[in-house]
C-alpha cells in the first residue's frame, strides 16, 4: 500500500495522473442555495475527515442555478431552497428523483439596518411612507422572493409593497442590500439574520403566516461522480449534519432512508 501510495504521488507531480482514485476520491460538485453557504461549507470540512471525496460548491440563488444545470453545466447534487425549482428540474428529467428529499426548512423574518434602520415592527410598516425601498429576491423566481410574495399577498400588503420591490439574484444580495443601506428593508430567511451584525430581526413571521419552506435535494442525472454525489447526500441527511444545521438555525427533516 506504501508502495501505492509512492507511486501515486510521484505520477501526481509529474501531472500524469491517470488513477489511484482510492487515495484521492472523487470531486462532488454542489450547486446550493445562497442561504446554505456557511452551513454546508462547515459540513463539508466535517465531512472530508472521514470520506476521501472533496467537496466543491457553487451557490447562488436556486432559480438561476437551476437554469445552469439545464444548461448543462457540471454538477453532482442540487440543493435548493425551494420544491419549484426542483420540480423544474424534475419535470424536464435533470435529477436523479429516486434520490430527491426534503432536508430542511426554514422560516421568514423581516429585518431592517441594526443602527438607526427603517421604522418596522410589523408587516403593515412596510407599506408605510417612511419604507421606501425594500429589497427581495426576485418574486417572479427566486425561491425568498417567492415566500415573500405570498407572505405578503396572504396578508393584503403585496399591492402597496411590490412598487417598493428592489430584485435581487439572491437572499444573500437582499441581506447585503440593506447592511449597505440600498434598502430600508427586507424579508429574508431566519438563517440570513444569524451571519450578520448589520441587520436587525424586526419581525419574525409566525409559522401560519407563513408558506410551508423545504429546502428539497437530490444527485443529478448527469453527475460525474454519481456513487460519491449519493454517499454526501446520504451524509447531508446524518445526525452530524443536521447538528451543524440546527447551529445555524436550520429546521432538519426527514433522514434520507
Amino acid at each position: 500500500m506504501e508502495l501505492v501510495k509512492a507511486v501515486c504521488g510521484v505520477v501526481l507531480v509529474l501531472g500524469l495522473w491517470r488513477g489511484c482514485p482510492d487515495l484521492l476520491g472523487a470531486q462532488v460538485t454542489v450547486f446550493a442555495a445562497a442561504s446554505l453557504t456557511e452551513s454546508l461549507r462547515e459540513i463539508a470540512s466535517e465531512y472530508s475527515r472521514t470520506a476521501p471525496d472533496r467537496i466543491v460548491f457553487s451557490f447562488g440563488g436556486s432559480s438561476m442555478l437551476a437554469r445552469q444545470i439545464e444548461e448543462g453545466a457540471p454538477a453532482d447534487i442540487f440543493f435548493s431552497a425551494d420544491d419549484a425549482q426542483m420540480d423544474r428540474l424534475q419535470t424536464k428529467g435533470s435529477i436523479d428523483s429516486s434520490t430527491r428529499t426534503n432536508l430542511l426548512g426554514n422560516s421568514l423574518v423581516i429585518i431592517t439596518a441594526s443602527v438607526d434602520g427603517a421604522p418596522v415592527h410589523r408587516p403593515e410598516d412596510l407599506a408605510s411612507p417612511s419604507v421606501h425601498r425594500v429589497a427581495l429576491g426576485d418574486p417572479r423566481a427566486v425561491p425568498i422572493g417567492v415566500y415573500a410574495r405570498e407572505f405578503l399577498a396572504r396578508k393584503g400588503l403585496w399591492a402597496a409593497v411590490s412598487p417598493k420591490v428592489v430584485s435581487t439574484e439572491s437572499v444573500r444580495a437582499a441581506l447585503a442590500a440593506v447592511e449597505s443601506g440600498n434598502a430600508d428593508a427586507s424579508i429574508v430567511y431566519k438563517t440570513d439574520v444569524l451571519i450578520s451584525n448589520r441587520v436587525k430581526t424586526a419581525y419574525a413571521v409566525p409559522d401560519a403566516d407563513s408558506p410551508a419552506i423545504h429546502y428539497p435535494a437530490a444527485v443529478v442525472k448527469s453527475a460525474k461522480n454519481e456513487s460519491a454525489a449519493r454517499a454526501f447526500l446520504q451524509y447531508l441527511a446524518s445526525p452530524d449534519a443536521d447538528k451543524v444545521f440546527a447551529r445555524h438555525g436550520f429546521i432538519a427533516m426527514h433522514p434520507v432512508p
